[in-house]
């Protein structure tokens, strides 16, 4: 989980300082080139630039951030065998995925977690918390490692920054259009924008980005599945069940931290609402649904 609430917490950082930097400079007059009507096209160039570049800097910054959140170190040289396990067994299976090697690191958490984050299938990181590897026997890290890796392989991280960017693009257009009409029809501003303008694409920006945040966590649950079976796949079945079985009994221990929440193994509990905004669907869930293709 903990990779893509991280990769959203930057893309939204970076939207915020795009737009509040330009805003200043005053390119968003563009907007309204003769002060009265809404210049529909370039706005939506202007939030398409934003909405994608947003998305895609957090994307390239993704190694990066992810490292700095967790205070990961990345295996240069093995220092012991637990170590050279975890370089081999990474190595294996990103072979049989067709990918290149990823940087392989530890970071320091007591939750049973694991992540892959990186910009694309042959530039990728996949990190263990130590609390896995003591918590775990090799046959359930091994499944773990083999989910992380279809991660990377199924290219779940660009598919993510594609999508990030189409709702970026849209809560900028459409708040800045709400912003408008909330202008002109309620407090009647006959040219240029008014402070309505600005405090009303605000709010209606970050009411926006939570109903599209819904969209991004249901891509995010639906390709947890398809990686527990890639994860099957790399590792058997049955290793892949025995790992989703053992974070059946920490689901009370913390999670990675909310940054990083949707790129980790591990997910939460939830109901009603709080589901849609669940970056992994339920543990049962998954486990029925690896069951069912094997039988």
């Amino acid at each position: 989980m903990k990779r893509i609430a991280l990769f959203l917490a930057t893309n939204i950082a970076i939207v915020l300082v795009l737009g509040i930097t330009l805003r200043i400079l005053g390119f968003e007059r563009i907007l309204d080139e003769q002060g009265v009507g809404l210049d529909v096209n370039s706005l939506l160039v202007f939030a398409a630039v934003f909405g994608f570049g947003g998305s895609f800097i957090s994307l390239a910054l993704s190694k990066w951030t992810a490292k700095r959140f967790t205070g990961a170190r990345v295996i240069e040289s093995p220092r012991d065998a637990t170590e050279n396990w975890l370089q081999a067994t990474v190595r294996r299976q990103a072979e049989l995925a067709g990918i290149g090697m990823p940087e392989v690191a530890i970071y320091d958490s007591p939750d049973i977690n694991a992540f892959a984050t990186g910009m694309s299938r042959n530039n990728a990181l996949v990190a263990v918390s130590t609390g896995l590897l003591n918590g775990m026997n090799k046959d359930e890290a091994e499944a773990v490692l083999g989910h992380e890796v279809s991660h990377v392989a199924n290219g779940d991280m660009v598919t993510l920054a594609l999508i990030q960017g189409v709702v970026n693009t849209f809560v900028i257009f459409l708040s800045r259009v709400i912003g408008h009409l909330v202008d002109r029809v309620i407090f009647k501003v006959e040219r240029g924008h008014g402070p309505a303008f600005w405090i009303t694409a605000i709010i209606a920006e970050i009411l926006l980005g939570i109903l599209a945040s819904i969209i991004v966590m249901w891509f995010s649950r639906r390709r947890e599945f398809r990686a527990d079976d890639g994860g099957a796949r790399l590792a058997g079945r049955p290793k892949m069940i025995a790992a989703l079985e053992r974070l059946k009994t920490t689901a009370g221990q913390p999670h990675l931290p909310d940054q990083l929440a949707a790129f980790g193994i591990n997910g939460g509990l939830g109901s009603g609402i709080k589901r849609l905004f669940m970056t992994h669907p339920p543990l049962d869930e998954r486990i029925a649904a690896l069951k069912q293709i094997s039988e």
